[in-house]
């Protein structure tokens, strides 16, 4: 199967899956709390579930990205700019232009890593902001008696 048909295929049951969880959350009675009959919450409140230690796992691989790039993408650096100099002291136009790609390379280089640190600091701090919330949720229930009070 090549990648287009497989990706039709995902994208086809991501769909049917999205429709599904929209009409079971919005018809009454069907229990997705849309209509006066729905009392539980359906599932499309399970997207909203954030398992810490899958965040902590993607962070943890962008900082291993991250080190591994650092150290291995600066690898052929001095070596590239050692041969630019010597190309271009010796008059070689190839020197000017092997001098620029260095430069390029540097660049996109930092680029990567920045945004590796931004993919591990972020998922650090939703971490965080996470437990933080769930916190604040957790002190902020009310009890199902008492929700059965407001409702009668």
């Amino acid at each position: 199967m090549t990648f287009d048909e497989e990706w039709a295929r995902l994208r086809e049951r991501a769909a049917d899956r999205s429709s599904t969880r929209l009409n079971t959350a919005s018809a009454p009675g069907s229990g997705g709390g849309g209509g006066a009959g729905g009392g539980t919450v359906g599932a499309a409140d399970s997207d909203l579930s954030v398992n810490r230690d899958d965040l902590g796992a993607i962070g943890h691989d962008a900082y291993e990205v991250r080190t591994r790039l650092s150290r291995d993408g600066d690898h052929a650096r001095p070596a590239t700019f050692d041969a630019a100099i010597a190309l271009t002291n010796e008059s070689f136009v190839s020197g000017a232009a092997l001098l620029k790609v260095h430069d390029r390379w540097n660049t996109q280089l930092r680029t990567l890593l920045d945004a590796c640190a931004q993919i591990s600091n972020h998922l650090n701090y939703t971490e965080a902001a996470h437990a933080k919330d769930d916190a604040q949720i957790a002190g902020d229930l009310i009890s199902v008696s008492r929700l059965n009070q407001y409702l009668k």
